[in-house]
C-alpha cells in the first residue's frame, strides 16, 4: 500500500522540531512560520490524506482528515504550569468514526527532534468507558489476550501498555483469568523510533504495518463504545 508514496519528511523536518525545541518562543516561530508550514505542516498533512485512502482497505472505521487528525502547534497554556507556548514534536491522530471526540481507542504517530513514536490504543477514557471495556474484556475472555498475543501485534508494538491499578476494579472477581487486563486504566501500544525515521524511505510502510497490527486492539476496545452510541 505505500508502494508509489514518496515520504515527503526530510531531515530539514526534524532539524525544524530541534529548533523549536531550543526557541520555545511565539516571536521566534513567528518569523520561520513558512518553515513550519514547508517542512512540518504540509508533509503531516500529505500523509494523513494519504493514510485517507489506504485506512478504505483496512481501517475504514477511523477518520483521516487533516481537519479532525492534524494537532495544532500551540499549546493550551490555560491550565498547565508549563507556559511555553508550541509544542515542540509533530502529531496526528486517527480517531473512530461516530464516537465523540477524544473518546474511544485510535490510531496516533508523532515525530520530534528526538524521535518517532507510532502506535494506538485508549489514552484516557472515561469512568463508564473504562467500566464498559472491562466488562467486555471480562466476558469475551480469551479475546483480547490472543488479540495482542498475536504475532504481528508482538512484532510490531510488543505489548499493551498505560497505567494500571495495583488490585483488581470493584465489580470483578479477583481470580479473573483477565485480572491483569482489568487493572488497565488506559489500553497504549506502540514503538519509539529514531528520529533519522522519519526522513527514511521505511517511515510510511513502517507506520502502516504498525497500524495494521493495531487495528484488531482498536476493535476490540471501541466494541462495547461502539454499541453504545448504536443504541443511544
Amino acid at each position: 500500500m505505500s508502494a508509489g508514496f514518496s515520504n515527503p519528511f526530510t531531515t530539514r523536518t526534524v532539524s525544524f522540531l530541534r529548533s523549536l525545541k531550543r526557541n520555545n518562543d511565539r516571536e521566534w516561530f513567528k518569523a520561520r512560520r513558512d518553515d513550519y508550514e514547508r517542512h512540518v505542516r504540509a508533509p503531516l498533512t500529505l500523509v494523513i490524506e494519504r493514510l485517507a485512502d489506504d485506512f478504505r482497505r483496512f481501517a475504514p472505521e477511523l477518520i483521516a482528515s487533516p481537519r479532525h487528525s492534524l494537532y495544532r502547534i500551540y499549546r493550551d497554556t490555560r491550565f498547565s504550569e508549563n507556559k511555553k507556548p508550541l509544542k515542540t514534536h509533530a502529531a496526528a491522530v486517527f480517531p473512530w468514526r461516530g464516537l465523540p471526540k477524544h473518546e474511544g481507542a485510535g490510531l496516533y504517530f508523532e515525530i520530534a527532534g528526538s524521535w518517532v513514536w507510532i502506535g494506538g490504543g485508549m489514552y484516557h477514557p472515561q469512568p463508564a468507558d473504562l467500566h464498559r471495556v472491562r466488562t467486555h474484556i471480562a466476558e469475551t475472555w480469551p479475546a483480547i489476550d490472543r488479540t495482542v498475543r498475536a504475532s504481528a501485534f508482538r512484532k510490531h508494538v510488543g505489548q499493551v501498555d498505560g497505567d494500571r491499578l495495583t488490585r483488581i476494579p470493584r465489580g470483578f472477581s479477583a481470580d479473573h483469568p483477565a485480572a491483569d487486563y482489568l487493572k488497565y486504566r488506559q489500553f497504549i501500544a506502540g514503538r519509539e523510533y529514531p528520529a533519522a525515521l522519519a526522513h527514511s524511505r521505511e517511515f510510511y510502510p513502517t507506520l502502516i504495518d504498525t497500524f495494521r497490527a493495531l487495528m484488531p486492539l482498536v476493535r476490540f476496545l471501541n466494541a462495547p463504545l461502539a454499541q453504545k452510541a448504536y443504541d443511544s
